[in-house]
């Protein structure tokens, strides 16, 4: 089942998630819940705040994606179909040595907003999966930015605080007219 997925001005996105403490069943049909409302929208990754819970808890597919960027598994190169989706329990990023990128991102709470982002072009990412068991996984390209992405999200930044200033010049104006619509929608009918 697909869950709603929260817009810009929503305060949960600003909300740093709590570390996931208990790996359950409650765990597992977040993650299918999660990953569902992921591929419905035709995302490659979701945090939980997305989805208005404050965990530091997110997804991320890149099977649909051109395979542009390498990765390394716990010292492996395993096939991306046998661990995709990846759901990503308490990770923590750290950027490696690498020339930054610039790319045009959008996110699932933003719809229609798209801009230009600089970010590290290589990480580290410690996490555990959905029985808790410790992984790393060390990746660029794509995979990498939208690990980057997310891993933003389960602590309150958004994709438009990392934009040049330029850049969300340009988008100003639609963020503010979603920002409005989320306020709006959010107000108790009378």
């Amino acid at each position: 089942m697909a869950l709603r997925i929260v817009h810009y001005n929503d305060p949960v996105l600003r909300k740093k998630g709590d570390p996931v403490k208990v790996f359950d069943d409650a765990l597992t049909l977040l993650s299918a819940q999660m990953v569902a409302t992921m591929n419905t929208a035709a995302g490659i990754g979701l945090a939980a705040q997305q989805v208005g819970r404050t965990l530091q808890f997110c997804v991320v597919d890149m099977l649909g994606t051109d395979r542009d960027f390498s990765w390394e598994l716990d010292g492996g190169r395993p096939p991306l179909e046998l661990f995709m989706p990846l759901s990503l329990a308490n990770p923590v990023v750290t950027v490696l040595p690498s020339d930054k990128t610039v790319y045009e991102e959008g996110c699932l709470s933003f719809p229609e907003i798209r801009g230009d982002v600089i970010r590290a072009d290589v990480i580290r990412v410690t996490f555990q999966d959905l029985q808790g068991t410790a992984h790393t996984l060390l990746c660029d390209g794509l995979f990498a930015r939208c690990i980057q992405h997310e891993v933003d999200h389960l602590n309150g930044t958004l994709f438009i605080d990392r934009m040049e200033k330029k850049v969300r010049a340009k988008l100003e104006k639609d963020i503010k007219e979603l920002g409005q619509k989320t306020r709006d929608a959010s107000q108790p009918v009378v």
